[in-house]
């Protein structure tokens, strides 16, 4: 299992915007977790997505984010 976690949704344009701003950035692997079949965390990340987890400390980075915040974030 990938120490980050991209929470999204199916269909979900922002969610592959996200995508787009992982691979610039460079982001290392991460695991993609769909919200919408998962009651808990529809109710957690249903209006958020996407969101990126770091599963390691808990922290996490809400959309809209950009290359240079997801790798700060990535260095904790």
């Amino acid at each position: 299992m990938a120490d980050l976690v991209l929470y999204q949704r199916d269909y979900c344009h922002l969610c592959d915007q996200a995508l787009a701003v992982l691979a610039q950035a460079r982001a290392p692997d991460f695991d993609s977790v769909w919200v919408d079949d998962d009651p808990a965390l529809e109710a957690r990340y249903g209006a958020r997505v996407p969101v990126l987890r770091d599963v390691r400390d808990g922290r996490e980075l809400d959309w809209p984010f950009e290359a240079e915040a997801v790798a700060a974030f990535v260095r904790g």
